[in-house]
């Protein structure tokens, strides 16, 4: 390959990166207004818009993929984006903004992520997941975001009570101007932000694959580590934007929800339009480390685990020896 090829990839690459933080910046900011706006849990707005949304490249890969008759990219690029999105993209900002994240909701969310996944992984294993499959995957979506939507606007009820009595209570006083951003306007950051974030890691993906391909590494190595690791990439800059901006509702919430959107509607979407067939060495490592992440969040749900440096060193050190062990394993399938 060219020099000169090779140094517009490797600038592919470094603009994707910025790109990505640029995107995730008003991803977040708008989120944030939106949810400040309508009184909804920064959780529910990191569950549902965030997280749908940086799952985008997730979706087009599985459907893309499914379309070419190579499902097995699309689960692999699933089942790696989950570990991916626990290990890393919940490692790597505890290492740099340690948050916490005290919203109760995330019990709940937690609970339908984690049997979502074990009933994945219970489909998979009586074989090829085929048009019926997935119907039951996006059904356990529609249900799961009624409820969620169900649950917000009970917290909209309560949040107007006391907004109102907090009025009330402050009549007397001298009120002081306040400058809000319209909602309008944030929507169109959410929405640019969004297109960012998925434009941005198809550069750094592209560029990021070629540029392994130069060094000689394997076409299943690069599938199971760049696709996978390049996907979470929206997830991540999300989940460090929120951290750095004390918005660790959103960060949780990003991650738990992007596990469950790439379960329910990305494997189900993808079931839709090509039976998935499941190798059997995903049932060696790669199902059981899946479903092990996302159990490990229960005891960080239930505050036994804090998410601070240590967490972040613990977590991201796991995932270097997932990717070893991964890179070991590609050798014999």
């Amino acid at each position: 390959m060219p020099k000169t090829r090779i140094v517009v990839e490797y600038f592919s690459v470094i603009s994707g990166l910025i790109l990505l933080v640029f995107a995730g910046d008003k991803l977040v900011d708008g989120s944030v207004i939106i949810a400040e706006r309508l009184h909804v849990s920064k959780l529910i707005i990191g569950i549902t818009v965030v997280s749908f949304g940086t799952s985008a490249p997730e979706l087009v890969i599985g459907i893309d993929s499914a379309l070419s008759g190579v499902t097995e990219i699309a689960l692999g690029n699933i089942v790696g984006s989950n570990i991916a999105n626990v290990l890393l993209v919940l490692g790597i900002p505890a290492l740099f903004y340690p948050f916490a994240c005290d919203d109760d909701e995330i019990k709940h969310s937690l609970f339908y992520m984690i049997i979502a996944t074990l009933l994945f992984i219970t489909l998979a294993f009586f074989g090829p997941l085929y048009i019926w499959q997935g119907i039951v995957l996006i059904t356990l979506l529609m249900i799961f975001l009624f409820y969620a939507i169900k649950r917000a606007k009970s917290n909209i009820k309560i949040l107007k009570h006391d907004i109102d009595f907090a009025k009330r209570a402050l009549e007397d006083m001298e009120p002081q101007p306040e400058k809000k951003t319209p909602v309008a306007k944030a929507v169109i950051a959410v929405i640019l932000g969004l297109v960012g974030l998925v434009f941005g890691a198809h550069i750094l993906v592209d560029g990021a694959t070629i540029v392994a391909r130069t060094m000689g590494i394997s076409e299943a190595v690069i599938g199971l580590t760049i696709v996978a690791i390049g996907t979470s990439l929206p997830e991540l800059t999300t989940s460090l934007v929120a951290a750095r901006n004390n918005h660790g509702d959103v960060a949780m919430g990003n991650i738990i929800g992007s596990n469950l959107f790439n379960i329910l509607a990305i494997m189900g979407i993808t079931s839709l339009v090509a039976p998935i067939s499941i190798p059997e060495h995903f049932f060696r490592m790669d199902f059981p480390i899946m479903a092990a992440t996302s159990l490990i969040l229960v005891p960080i749900a239930m505050g036994k685990i804090k998410i601070n440096r240590l967490t972040g060193i613990v977590f991201s050190a796991l995932y270097i020896f997932y990717l070893f062990f991964l890179t070991m394993q590609s050798n014999f399938i």
